[in-house]
Protein backbone atom coordinates (compact mmCIF):
# COMPACT_ATOMS: atom_id res chain seq x y z
CA UNK A 1 0.00 0.00 0.00
CA UNK A 2 1.39 3.04 -1.05
CA UNK A 3 1.74 5.32 2.04
CA UNK A 4 -0.45 8.12 2.96
CA UNK A 5 1.20 11.66 3.18
CA UNK A 6 -0.78 14.71 3.85
CA UNK A 7 0.33 18.52 3.74
CA UNK A 8 -1.40 20.94 6.50
CA UNK A 9 -1.40 24.46 5.59
CA UNK A 10 -2.35 26.71 8.12
CA UNK A 11 -3.73 30.26 6.60
CA UNK A 12 -4.96 33.84 7.67
CA UNK A 13 -6.12 36.03 4.98
CA UNK A 14 -3.50 34.35 2.54
CA UNK A 15 -6.16 34.29 -0.73
CA UNK A 16 -2.94 36.02 -2.61
CA UNK A 17 -0.71 33.28 -2.04
CA UNK A 18 -2.60 30.21 -1.13
CA UNK A 19 -3.64 28.76 -4.41
CA UNK A 20 -0.26 28.77 -5.62
CA UNK A 21 1.07 27.02 -2.42
CA UNK A 22 -1.77 24.07 -2.94
CA UNK A 23 -1.14 23.62 -6.66
CA UNK A 24 2.85 23.17 -5.72
CA UNK A 25 2.05 21.05 -2.91
CA UNK A 26 -0.28 19.09 -5.08
CA UNK A 27 3.00 18.53 -7.44
CA UNK A 28 5.14 17.04 -5.45
CA UNK A 29 4.79 13.01 -5.88
CA UNK A 30 4.98 11.86 -2.62
CA UNK A 31 1.85 14.04 -1.25
CA UNK A 32 -2.21 12.40 -1.47
CA UNK A 33 -3.89 15.32 0.02
CA UNK A 34 -3.32 18.94 0.83
CA UNK A 35 -5.46 20.44 3.98
CA UNK A 36 -5.89 23.76 4.34
CA UNK A 37 -6.84 25.44 7.67
CA UNK A 38 -8.78 28.67 7.28
CA UNK A 39 -8.07 30.51 10.66
CA UNK A 40 -11.13 32.93 10.47
CA UNK A 41 -9.60 34.60 7.11
CA UNK A 42 -11.17 37.84 6.07
CA UNK A 43 -10.60 37.08 2.61
CA UNK A 44 -10.84 34.64 -0.34
CA UNK A 45 -8.72 32.35 1.22
CA UNK A 46 -10.99 29.42 1.34
CA UNK A 47 -12.65 29.81 -1.71
CA UNK A 48 -8.83 29.97 -3.65
CA UNK A 49 -7.62 26.82 -1.77
CA UNK A 50 -10.96 25.04 -2.74
CA UNK A 51 -10.37 25.88 -6.33
CA UNK A 52 -6.54 25.14 -6.70
CA UNK A 53 -7.70 21.69 -5.11
CA UNK A 54 -7.40 21.19 -1.06
CA UNK A 55 -10.11 20.36 1.45
CA UNK A 56 -10.75 23.25 3.37
CA UNK A 57 -11.47 23.23 6.76
CA UNK A 58 -12.61 26.92 8.56
CA UNK A 59 -12.81 28.05 12.07
CA UNK A 60 -15.28 31.00 12.19
CA UNK A 61 -13.48 32.30 15.24
CA UNK A 62 -9.19 32.81 15.51
CA UNK A 63 -7.80 30.21 17.14
CA UNK A 64 -4.03 30.20 16.35
CA UNK A 65 -1.87 28.32 14.38
CA UNK A 66 -1.20 25.08 17.05
CA UNK A 67 -4.68 25.00 18.10
CA UNK A 68 -5.93 25.77 14.26
CA UNK A 69 -3.36 22.26 13.20
CA UNK A 70 -4.39 20.86 16.48
CA UNK A 71 -7.62 21.12 15.34
CA UNK A 72 -7.29 19.75 12.10
CA UNK A 73 -5.62 16.88 12.97
CA UNK A 74 -8.80 15.54 15.00
CA UNK A 75 -10.98 15.73 11.92
CA UNK A 76 -8.04 14.70 8.78
CA UNK A 77 -7.76 10.40 8.57
CA UNK A 78 -4.94 9.63 9.23
CA UNK A 79 -1.27 9.32 7.25
CA UNK A 80 1.44 8.18 7.42
CA UNK A 81 3.46 11.19 6.81
CA UNK A 82 2.74 15.01 7.70
CA UNK A 83 3.85 17.66 5.52
CA UNK A 84 3.51 21.19 7.23
CA UNK A 85 3.65 24.41 5.25
CA UNK A 86 2.90 28.19 5.41
CA UNK A 87 0.27 29.07 3.01
CA UNK A 88 2.52 32.49 1.90
CA UNK A 89 5.43 30.16 0.25
CA UNK A 90 3.46 29.99 -2.60
CA UNK A 91 5.22 28.23 -5.65
CA UNK A 92 8.26 27.55 -3.65
CA UNK A 93 6.48 25.47 -1.79
CA UNK A 94 6.71 22.64 -4.35
CA UNK A 95 10.76 22.65 -3.08
CA UNK A 96 9.55 21.00 0.01
CA UNK A 97 9.79 17.35 -1.08
CA UNK A 98 12.68 16.47 0.12
CA UNK A 99 11.42 17.03 3.79
CA UNK A 100 8.91 14.20 3.10
CA UNK A 101 11.65 11.67 1.58
CA UNK A 102 13.54 12.53 4.41
CA UNK A 103 11.46 10.76 6.40
CA UNK A 104 9.61 8.24 4.36
CA UNK A 105 12.93 6.87 3.77
CA UNK A 106 13.60 6.66 7.55
CA UNK A 107 16.37 8.66 7.49
CA UNK A 108 14.85 11.11 10.04
CA UNK A 109 11.50 11.16 12.05
CA UNK A 110 11.29 14.75 11.44
CA UNK A 111 12.73 16.80 8.99
CA UNK A 112 13.23 20.41 8.86
CA UNK A 113 13.59 23.15 6.22
CA UNK A 114 16.29 25.98 6.32
CA UNK A 115 15.40 28.66 4.84
CA UNK A 116 18.07 31.08 2.25
CA UNK A 117 17.73 34.32 3.71
CA UNK A 118 15.07 36.83 3.35
CA UNK A 119 15.21 40.34 2.94
CA UNK A 120 13.01 42.20 4.66
CA UNK A 121 13.28 40.22 7.93
CA UNK A 122 13.53 41.36 11.76
CA UNK A 123 16.36 41.90 14.40
CA UNK A 124 16.41 37.81 14.73
CA UNK A 125 15.67 38.13 18.62
CA UNK A 126 12.47 35.89 18.87
CA UNK A 127 14.78 33.44 16.50
CA UNK A 128 17.36 33.62 19.44
CA UNK A 129 14.52 33.16 21.66
CA UNK A 130 13.64 29.49 20.28
CA UNK A 131 17.27 28.46 19.32
CA UNK A 132 18.42 28.80 22.82
CA UNK A 133 15.21 27.23 24.54
CA UNK A 134 15.35 24.30 22.44
CA UNK A 135 18.90 24.27 23.76
CA UNK A 136 18.35 24.51 27.16
CA UNK A 137 15.39 22.05 27.07
CA UNK A 138 16.58 19.29 24.70
CA UNK A 139 20.35 19.93 24.03
CA UNK A 140 19.35 20.02 20.01
CA UNK A 141 21.42 22.40 18.44
CA UNK A 142 18.65 24.26 16.35
CA UNK A 143 19.59 26.14 13.18
CA UNK A 144 16.18 27.29 12.15
CA UNK A 145 14.10 26.83 15.24
CA UNK A 146 11.11 28.51 13.86
CA UNK A 147 10.51 27.47 10.73
CA UNK A 148 7.22 26.23 10.26
CA UNK A 149 8.18 23.99 7.19
CA UNK A 150 8.31 20.32 8.37
CA UNK A 151 7.95 16.69 7.75
CA UNK A 152 6.87 14.33 9.92
CA UNK A 153 6.35 10.62 10.63
CA UNK A 154 2.98 10.07 11.80
CA UNK A 155 4.69 8.54 15.19
CA UNK A 156 6.47 12.05 16.03
CA UNK A 157 3.08 13.82 15.86
CA UNK A 158 1.06 11.13 17.82
CA UNK A 159 4.04 11.62 20.74
CA UNK A 160 4.17 15.60 20.46
CA UNK A 161 0.01 16.09 21.18
CA UNK A 162 -1.65 18.12 21.77
CA UNK A 163 0.51 20.71 20.53
CA UNK A 164 1.63 23.94 21.88
CA UNK A 165 -1.09 27.17 20.98
CA UNK A 166 0.08 29.66 18.38
CA UNK A 167 3.70 30.33 17.63
CA UNK A 168 4.56 28.03 20.22
CA UNK A 169 4.18 25.36 17.99
CA UNK A 170 7.45 24.91 16.08
CA UNK A 171 9.86 25.82 18.88
CA UNK A 172 7.67 22.50 21.38
CA UNK A 173 7.59 20.25 18.11
CA UNK A 174 11.58 20.48 18.28
CA UNK A 175 11.81 20.45 21.90
CA UNK A 176 9.15 17.02 22.27
CA UNK A 177 10.45 15.21 19.48
CA UNK A 178 13.86 15.14 20.59
CA UNK A 179 13.09 14.53 24.12
CA UNK A 180 11.06 11.49 23.13
CA UNK A 181 14.24 10.30 21.49
CA UNK A 182 13.11 10.78 17.68
CA UNK A 183 15.70 11.69 15.03
CA UNK A 184 15.39 15.53 13.97
CA UNK A 185 17.27 16.91 11.11
CA UNK A 186 17.24 20.26 9.09
CA UNK A 187 17.77 20.47 6.00
CA UNK A 188 18.37 23.65 3.25
CA UNK A 189 15.74 24.00 1.29
CA UNK A 190 15.14 26.92 -1.66
CA UNK A 191 11.53 28.78 -0.28
CA UNK A 192 10.47 32.30 -0.24
CA UNK A 193 7.90 33.78 2.04
CA UNK A 194 6.38 37.14 2.84
CA UNK A 195 8.73 38.97 4.78
CA UNK A 196 7.04 40.47 8.20
CA UNK A 197 8.88 43.34 7.83
CA UNK A 198 10.00 45.91 10.55
CA UNK A 199 7.12 48.05 10.92
CA UNK A 200 4.21 47.97 13.50
CA UNK A 201 2.21 45.29 12.59
CA UNK A 202 5.74 43.10 11.94
CA UNK A 203 6.55 43.82 16.28
CA UNK A 204 3.01 43.08 16.59
CA UNK A 205 3.48 39.96 14.82
CA UNK A 206 6.96 39.01 16.38
CA UNK A 207 5.50 40.24 20.07
CA UNK A 208 2.64 37.70 19.72
CA UNK A 209 5.21 34.84 18.46
CA UNK A 210 7.92 35.64 21.29
CA UNK A 211 4.88 35.12 24.18
CA UNK A 212 3.84 32.30 22.48
CA UNK A 213 6.88 30.51 22.67
CA UNK A 214 7.85 31.64 26.01
CA UNK A 215 4.42 29.70 27.36
CA UNK A 216 5.61 26.83 25.63
CA UNK A 217 9.00 26.91 27.06
CA UNK A 218 7.45 27.38 30.63
CA UNK A 219 5.07 24.54 30.36
CA UNK A 220 8.17 22.14 29.13
CA UNK A 221 10.35 23.62 31.66
CA UNK A 222 8.23 23.32 34.86
CA UNK A 223 7.18 19.79 33.45
CA UNK A 224 3.41 20.07 32.54
CA UNK A 225 4.51 18.71 29.77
Amino acid sequence: MTPRVVALVPARNEADRVGEAVRALLAIPTVEEVVVVDDASADRTASEALAAGACVLQIPRRAGKGRAIEGALRRVRRADAWLFADADLGVTASALGPLVEEVMSGVADMAIAVLPPQPGGGFGMVKRLSARAIRALSGYEAAEPLSGQRAVSDEVLSACRPLARGFGLETALTVDAVRAGFRVVEIPVDLSHRPTGRGVAGFAHRGRQGLDILLAVVVRAIGLR
